[in-house]
């Protein structure tokens, strides 16, 4: 397909779809003088694509709306996931793609410390008793009491922008952190130890926590299954803050059913919302959040950072784009 200049700043027309984020607003407040509007739904997705060179979504993306799409030259993700994207029709119709990836890693981190400390001091079962009106004695079996999380160990499964500041965070309490990373000789000093993820089966049995922070791949889904839950210690927690299928949900509930693992923290399911018939809201042992991992009151705002860099360097026509991913 013949590539055509991108538009110019006053021809530009960007729609910005969320369910909840008011995107519009706060790029209206930064006075670009660049046309713009909001879709709410999918709906009114669907109504105003046509006109759009630019668009800016995550969770309303269908890859049927390219053929209502005409105009479309740009789309830059809300989050850091792009598996819902087909690239290679992107390529074919000379549309552009990038992600938000690492726009969160502050949130996501801090979200799976969050977990972590959770399950270490028991806040999930005090806000259960609370609500319970019930008023725990002390432990005396050692192996479930609360625990300091100096010298555990925590391994990483994806070190880039959010394992990376997650290793940081865990160092301050003392963690001893190992993490798997494509390139290990990039994994930077902020582990103790990092090595290519074909290792994982050998690092899980020294783990006592396990944070996903990897994105979800071909090679990434399924990863987490019954073969890698076995290979935990029975006292070891999940924390998977990546995407629900990088998990073998089912062998994940029997794990927990058996006490094969002590808990799981889980940001993301395999299908969401969670269906009300799942095991997984009624278990004791598991700490659910509803993806809400990247929220953060700061999160328009640096989406549209990337969304400016990247317009910045498609009027200067260069091929690289910030978290560019077509």
């Amino acid at each position: 397909m013949t590539q055509q200049p991108f538009p110019s700043q006053d021809e530009l027309i960007i729609c910005f779809a969320h369910v909840a984020y008011p995107m519009a607003t706060s790029f209206a407040a930064r006075a670009t003088g660049i046309q713009h509007v909001q879709a709410w739904t999918p709906t009114e997705l669907q109504a105003k694509i046509g006109a759009a060179h630019v668009l800016v979504v995550s969770g309303f993306w269908r890859n049927a709306l390219l053929d209502l799409a005409p105009k479309l030259r740009f789309i830059q993700a809300i989050g850091a996931g792009v598996d819902q994207f087909d690239q290679a029709a992107f390529r074919q119709r000379s549309i552009r793609l990038a992600s938000a990836r690492g726009v969160n890693k502050n949130a996501v981190s801090e979200h799976a410390m969050a977990h972590i400390l959770a399950f270490a001091r028991h806040i999930h079962t005090g806000r259960d008793h609370q609500h319970q009106r019930h008023w725990r004695g002390m432990i005396s079996d050692l192996t479930i009491r609360e625990d300091e999380l100096g010298g555990k160990t925590l391994l990483i499964v994806g070190l880039g922008a959010i394992g990376t500041r997650l290793a940081k965070l865990a160092k301050a309490f003392d963690m001893h952190v190992i993490g798997t990373k494509r390139d290990p000789a990039t994994g930077g000093t902020t582990v103790d130890e990092v090595y290519t993820a074909d290792r994982l089966l050998d690092l899980l049995p020294r783990a006592d926590y396990v944070a996903l922070t990897c994105p979800l791949t071909p090679a990434t889904t399924g990863l987490i299954d019954a073969t890698a839950l076995a290979a935990m210690k029975s006292g070891a927690y999940l924390i998977n803050m990546a995407r629900g299928r990088v998990v073998d949900e089912p062998a994940l509930i029997a794990a927990l059913q058996n006490g094969s693992i002590a808990g799981a923290g889980l940001d993301c399911t395999w299908e969401e919302p969670l269906p009300p018939d799942s095991p997984l809201w009624a278990m004791e042992n598991v700490l659910l959040t509803p993806h809400t991992a990247g929220e953060t009151r700061r999160y328009e705002e640096n989406v549209l950072d990337i969304l400016l860099e990247n317009l910045a360097r498609l009027w200067r026509g260069e091929g690289e784009l910030y978290n560019g991913v077509v």
